[in-house]
């Protein structure tokens, strides 16, 4: 063990050592800034150095990400990694090129003047200096290193290599002592690369620059090593374990910044070989210093971000912020319709059958309009067998009506005290037949979609319900008693089972429940809520769908006393408002309300409309990520190439494949010697050019070394050949070809160049590796043809991308048509990076219309109109596939339900709007009349909803149906012109038009039909899309993409193509599809064939060419 001690008395400075072989403990250094030299008495005992004041005022250090603290600013990490002695004082504890910007490395520090602490810092220091007396810290400053890396060095495994490590400095009226900690058996390393040359740390203590003789200039002060320039002598010092913290972290280069202080010149004394004493293991206890991590400061990232986070005296909690409500993990805005998805699994007997019924991961959906507390849910896939008999247990749902109940005045829904995060277990007894089922349910909170996750398991055996019997269930009210970990309930259901025949039974069954959960322990959650609460249930709806196995249930909740008195009367608590289903209900006296848009949306309150947080603020998911808008709220995601660090919202990269040949990073030989090609992944082989040998690499050995003959190629005997076919043969002539003679092109290698050239004819074609030319590819005079290139190998695995596809850039894209091409400009939040601009598609001699994208495969379609036909092509590579290319006239729109894996698209020719199945399969048409020029088609998949335009010159309309046809209406049919363009906006739910013939952008509310003009005075704008804060719309006159703010209306950006001609559709890829589901969505709803969703429902229907198998039937929901 080292000791280092420095005593401050009578102007008088001391320096002692004590040494311990494999551990360093700790260092007393001075607190004055001037001493005296040493009397003759004191240099000639015992003590034997004095050192200068160099480290002083402790209270104002700075801390330093590398390992340090110093008492003045620091220099420039350059002048002092691997070149000490550093010109300013320093403590180094650990001092070299460290990393903490991976989110995983952290520094923490603060102050600590608590008695406890001081206590065993004084316990600490008396062990290391017995001799010492009244050693009474005042204060204590403790700097912690947490999980830091060596800067851009991973381990074998790709992992960063962390250590943790600790300074503390303690001061006293006359002296401060520091203690440096170590782990005794966890330091993963003990160098770190400075100017490309691995340097150990170093562990030491530095005067930095002091005044020289007279006043003049200054000089290098003592600089007090302990380690040695070997990792060796690093490991060697670590043996104590510990974690001492602090209350708060910087992740900047200076943490805390001291005031300058002023030295006044000292004599310098010659420092002399400190004294090593040996101290006896047993007589030393290094209890460590214990770190609180249950802080904010630690913790904060685990609190809902819409959560504060409060410190308390022996820990955290969190607490939703005005607006919404939970427990503070989970929070989520006042009136907000919740959202929740699950599974369910279950093993049943049902009556008297002696073998169960199994099922397992079943599908469960519930809904619930919070300002009113009506739940409704849905389980799906769930056999005939048992599927009646499950129709006396809306109970399965009932934690959910409670946990959102419609909360009466001074009482509290589930969710609000509790959050998502509980068990739930719960008893059936069936009466008379004693019939027992157990439910039990896992509630784990809110997913990155803003939904519940609920997981239930059922099992034991119920009473038989006939198939085609149904069940009324009678209101009914059961009241939950609460402590502090536990909710327990129970209560007795009635239900009658109206027969097939006519009759009917009355039934009923004894129910108990228990709900754990755990509460902030460091606050008393319950203490505001009554410890017993009633819940009311009515207006009870039960159904079992055979056609579908869907087992559905709705009822209408409330949470309040469990007294008999007046029933409240005001609307807020009746749930009869008509507020917006995305707002709260604000009571006033009497029947007095008010309706309050929910955070996240705006608007009246009778109408609420959501607001972009990403577009109104850009930055709010920090680098490296981008952000998508939700209803009411948004959710960050990470580009490729980076994932969230351990505080779940810093974005960091991650490892990725590195093309080394375009780096230049490679080990090949000299590029007039070698090819490198890249293989995929972060592979890449190295292979000798013609006339060369060896293994490519440039290792000495085996290097590429010219071969005394090449053979000509065959391109190049083929290039002679034509070359000398009419030379004059003279001595000093090179050959040259005849006049119309075709002379081939070789490359450096001697192999064809995929794109050859008759000079004379003025034409130019395709060849293969044998310099055959590819059929087709002759291009017209004047023009070329794009022609694969062979000059980088194909990856080792994984399918080969077509080289007219081009991958797009991480995040969102807007994709673009012109004649023959669609191209795409990445988008930095609302910005387009037009310099990353270019064509993802190349299709010659086509006319591309229409342009979609299916989030799901991320696959781009298009509609060609010069051979009537529409398309599809991954962008991950492969073949373009021709989905329908027959009983076509002219496609103008496309429209993807990524939920149903449905295609819509209309046709302007002949006057038509059909469906099929993604792969182009089962088409049937939706509407063949009333119909002129149909353009534009929109899907909403999520709420069931299609809409068009038709530009019909006579009587152009907006229109709107059920994505399965039903309900087919005008929406807006005055003041059109040419409407072109047409853009939903799911997030606002505003549908948005350019209109070519009145030279405007407008907007409809589809619901309330309320109508706002954005802007006037457009060009001729013909395919527009809505994203973020912006609509983007493609403009026929100005060959350009136009973005325009959909707020204000004005225009904020235009992109210019590098070729000008006119464009045409365009669309938006997002990085993850949107969240939603439709009825459709799993297992095709159950339909043999297209599943259709619309508001409320979905229908299935048979295509129009059927066959036997084909059954067509609605369901409604």
């Amino acid at each position: 063990m080292f000791a280092i001690k420095n005593i401050c008395e009578k102007n008088t400075s001391v320096f002692t050592l004590v040494y311990k072989q494999g551990c360093f403990y700790a260092l007393l250094i001075p607190s004055l800034i001037s001493v005296t030299p040493l009397s003759q008495e004191a240099q000639n005992g015992s003590i034997l150095t004095e050192i200068c004041a160099y480290l002083c005022f402790m209270s104002h250090p700075q801390v330093n990400t590398n390992g340090f603290i110093s008492l003045a600013e620091p220099t420039g990490e350059s002048e002092y990694l691997g070149k000490m002695p550093a010109s300013f004082g320093m403590i180094a504890a650990f001092l070299g090129d460290l990393d903490t910007t991976d989110g995983a490395g952290y520094v923490y520090f603060r102050q600590d003047k608590s008695p406890d602490v001081l206590q065993r810092v004084a316990e600490h220091i008396s062990q290391a200096f017995p001799s010492d007396d009244e050693i009474e810290p005042t204060h204590a400053i403790i700097v912690t290193w947490e999980n830091v890396a060596p800067q851009g060095e991973r381990g074998p495994g790709g992992e960063y290599a962390r250590n943790t490590f600790q300074v503390v400095v303690a001061n006293m009226e006359s002296a401060s002592y520091a203690i440096l900690l170590y782990p005794e058996e966890n330091m993963q390393f003990g160098s770190t690369l400075i100017d490309d040359e691995d340097q150990p740390v170093e562990v030491g203590f530095n005067e930095g620059k002091v005044p020289g003789w007279f006043s003049w200039g200054s000089t290098q002060g003592t600089y007090y090593r302990i380690t040695e320039d070997s990792e060796e002598s690093i490991n060697s010092y670590w043996c104590i374990t510990n974690n001492l913290g602090s209350t708060d972290f910087h992740e900047s280069q200076l943490i805390m910044k001291a005031p300058q202080h002023r030295y006044r010149y000292v004599q310098p004394q010659q420092p002399q070989n400190p004294q090593v004493l040996i101290i006896d293991e047993d007589e030393l206890n290094v209890d460590v210093f214990s770190y609180n991590y249950e802080t904010c400061s630690s913790n904060k990232h685990k609190c809902s971000v819409f959560a504060d986070c409060r410190d308390y005296a022996d820990g955290y909690c969190c607490h939703c912020k005005p607006g919404y409500y939970g427990n503070g993990k989970d929070c989520i805005a006042e009136g907000k319709p919740q959202r929740m998805n699950g599974k369910v699994s279950g093993r049943i007997y049902v009556g008297d059958s002696p073998s169960p019924v199994e099922f397992s991961n079943n599908d469960l959906h519930s809904y619930v309009v919070t300002n009113d507390g009506r739940a409704y849910i849905a389980i799906s896939s769930i056999p005939s067998s048992i599927g009646p008999s499950l129709q006396p247990l809306p109970a399965l749902g009932e934690a959910i009506g409670w946990a959102f109940a419609l909360q009466q005045p001074d009482y509290r829904n589930g969710f609000s005290i509790i959050g998502g995060v509980f068990t739930r277990q719960a008893e059936v007894v069936f009466q008379p037949g004693n019939e027992r089922l157990t439910i039990r349910q896992e509630f784990s909170g809110i997913d990155e979609h803003d939904h519940l996750l609920i997981s239930t398991e059922l099992d034991g055996r119920i009473p038989e319900v006939p198939q085609g019997a149904t069940v009324q269930i009678e209101p009914y009210r059961e009241i939950y008693q609460y402590s502090s970990s536990l909710i327990t309930s129970s209560s007795r259901r009635d239900y009658t089972v109206n027969m097939p025949d006519g009759s009917v039974r009355t039934h009923s069954y004894l129910w108990t429940q228990s709900i754990k959960f755990q509460s902030c322990p460091h606050e008393e959650v319950l203490s505001a809520v009554p410890a017993s609460q009633q819940l009311s249930v009515d207006q009870i709806f039960v159904m079992y769908d055979s056609g579908n196995q869907l087992i559905r249930f709705a009822m209408s909740n409330k949470i309040g006393s469990i007294h008999s008195g007046i029933p409240e009367q005001n609307p807020c608590f009746t749930g009869r408002h008509g507020c917006d289903t995305n707002a709260v209900c604000r009571p006033a006296q009497g029947k007095d309300f008010s309706c309050e848009c929910a955070s996240g949306f705006t608007g009246d309150g009778r109408v609420c409309y959501d607001v972009d947080e990403c577009s109104e603020s850009p930055q709010i998911c920090g680098p490296f990520s981008v952000c998508s808008n939700q209803p009411g709220s948004f959710r960050c995601e990470c580009v490729e190439g980076f994932t969230f660090a351990g505080d779940g919202r810093t974005c960091v990269e991650t490892e990725r494949p590195v093309d080394h040949c375009q780096r230049g990073t490679h080990d090949c030989d000299a590029p007039e010697r070698s090819r490198c090609s890249y293989t995929g992944d972060s592979s890449y082989i190295c292979s000798c050019l013609p006339g060369f040998s060896g293994d490519g690499r440039n290792n000495v050995l085996c290097e590429c070394h010219q071969t005394q003959y090449r053979e000509k190629t065959a391109c190049e005997r083929h290039r002679e050949a034509a070359q000398a076919s009419s030379s004059s043969g003279g001595f000093f002539f090179r050959p040259r070809p005849a006049v119309g003679q075709y002379v081939p092109s070789c490359d450096a290698y001697g192999a064809y160049e995929p794109l050859q050239c008759h000079a004379s004819a003025g034409q130019c074609w395709c060849v293969d590796s044998s310099g055959l030319e590819i059929p087709g590819s002759r291009a017209q005079p004047g023009s070329r043809p794009m022609c694969k290139s062979r000059d980088v190998a194909p990856p080792l695995i994984g399918p080969t991308p077509k080289a007219d596809i081009s991958p797009l850039t991480p995040g969102a894209n807007l994709l673009f048509s012109q004649s023959g091409k669609i191209d795409h400009i990445p988008l930095d939040g609302n910005r387009m990076i037009k310099d990353e601009a270019k064509t993802v598609l190349h299709v010659p001699g086509k006319v591309v219309i229409a342009v979609a994208f299916d989030c799901v495969e991320q696959m781009i379609f298009w509609s060609d109109i010069t051979q009537p036909s529409i398309s599809r092509a991954t962008l991950q590579g492969g073949e373009t596939s021709l989905l329908i290319s027959t009983d076509l006239g002219c496609p103008e729109g496309i429209a993807i339900d990524h939920m149903s894996r449905n295609m819509y698209w209309t046709d302007s020719i002949l006057d038509r709007i059909e469906v099929s199945r993604l792969d182009g399969s089962q088409r049937r048409v939706l509407f063949d009349d009333d119909l002129i020029n149909p353009r534009p088609i929109i899907a909403d998949p999520a709420y069931g909803y299609l809409y068009w335009s038709d530009w019909n010159r006579d009587g152009p309309k907006i229109e709107r149906s059920g994505l399965d046809g039903s309900d087919r209406t005008v929406l807006v049919q005055d003041g059109l012109g040419l409407p072109n363009a047409l853009t939903f906006d799911p997030q606002s739910r505003r549908l948005c038009w350019a209109d070519a013939g009145t030279r405007k952008v407008e907007c409809i509310d589809p619901f309330s039909r309320l109508r706002r003009k954005l802007t006037e005075g457009i060009q001729y704008p013909f395919a527009i899309v809505s994203y973020g804060r912006n609509l983007y719309y493609t403009d026929w006159r100005r060959d350009a993409v136009v973005a325009m703010d959909r707020h204000d209306g004005m225009e904020v950006e235009e992109f210019l193509p590098q070729r000008r001609s006119r464009t045409y559709g365009i669309a938006i890829t997002y990085p993850q599809c949107p969240a939603g589901v439709n009825y459709c969505s799993r297992d095709n709803g159950g339909c043999s064939h297209l599943c259709l969703p619309r508001p409320g429902g979905f229908t299935c229907r048979c295509p129009d060419a059927r066959d036997g198998s084909c059954v067509e039937q609605d369901q409604n929901f």
